[in-house]
This record gives structure tokens, sequence and C-alpha cells, in this order.
């Protein structure tokens, strides 16, 4: 004997839920808003925050332990810049990662001073930034995320993503190894 079909029971195909892209959390929000356009220029208030932070970490008295101060001179006004960043160690060597991509100042700077620059964590440090080719800046970039929380809303990938993400985007993230500067000798005068 069959049953006849129970009226409860709902024969149309489940609807599936549709996710909409889930929004970065709010502290992530709040940080990419600091920044304009095309998050290579900071606001007022972001501008303000970064000369405390660079006169913070060069002082090296209350600042994290892997960060310092950049100082470059500006390619157009001459002026010596400071800002502050994060030093990624990694394999013995020292980098310098630009959370905003191609299209900021520093980046810029260093660029336009033949990578000749200062680090400040304490005490001057003359440096020379070497940039490193875009297929070497993955592994470099994900040891940037794991010690620079505030860099992740920058930098859409997971910290513990496989190394194949971070080469994905390595082209869109100068990386700077950091050197000793090799003053040439001053020249006799006569």
């Amino acid at each position: 004997m069959t049953r006849p079909p129970d009226r409860n029971t709902d024969t149309t195909p489940p609807r599936t839920k549709t996710h909409p892209t889930p929004r970065p959390p709010l502290l992530a929000r709040l940080k990419r808003a600091l920044y304009r356009g095309d998050q290579a220029s900071p606001t007022t208030l972001m501008r303000a925050i970064n000369r405390l932070d660079a006169l913070l970490y060069a002082s090296n008295l209350l600042s994290p332990r892997r960060t310092a101060t950049l100082e470059v001179t500006g390619r157009h006004s001459g002026r010596r810049l400071s800002l502050p960043v994060a030093v990624t160690h990694l394999s013995g060597e020292r980098y310098l990662v630009s959370m905003l991509g191609e299209n900021t100042n520093w980046v810029r700077n260093v660029r336009a001073a033949h990578g000749h620059a200062v680090l400040r964590s304490g005490g001057p440090e003359p440096v020379t930034l070497h940039e490193i080719p875009a297929d070497e800046r993955a592994p470099v970039i994900r040891r940037y995320l794991a010690i620079a929380p505030g860099a992740r809303p920058h930098i859409p990938v997971d910290p513990h993503a496989p190394l194949t993400e971070f080469e994905r985007l390595a082209h869109r993230h100068p990386v700077f190894r950091v050197a000793p500067r090799e003053d040439p000798p001053p020249s006799p005068t006569p």
C-alpha cells in the first residue's frame, strides 16, 4: 500500500543563497579610507599620523620592533622627506615593501635618488635600496604581511596563502633590498 505524499514535503528544489562579495572588516575599510584615489596618496589625517610615526620610529623609543624611518630626498623639492616603514627580514637580508604599489612618492623618490637613502631606528644608517625584480618579490611580500598587519588592507591576499598567490600580485608592489651605502671616497683636493 502506497502512502499519499505528505503535504508538508516541498518538491521544489532548494534555493541556493547567493552571498555578495564579503566586505572587508571595518578597521581595514577605515585604513583604506586614509588614502585617496588609487591608494597611493595619503589624506591630510594620514599624513599627520605618518609624521608622528616617523618621529617615533626614528627615536626608537616607542616604536614597534621591525620599524624604522626612511629618509629620502624629494625628487622635485630636493628636501629630505621622512616616512615610517616596516623593515622585513628574510634569509639574512632586509627589505622595504611598498604596500601602496608603484605610484607612491617614496618609491619614485628612491628611484630618482638611485637608491640612496637613510634608515633611522635610533641613529642614522646611510643605505642604498636596490629594487628587486618582480619574479623574486613573492616570498618577501608574504613575510612583509606577516610582520606588518597594517599593510593587509592594501595587499589583497591572505598572509598564509600559497606563494603562487603572492606571485600574481608581486609586479604591483615594489620591493627594495637594503644594503649599507658604499660611499665613494672623497676626491683629493689639490
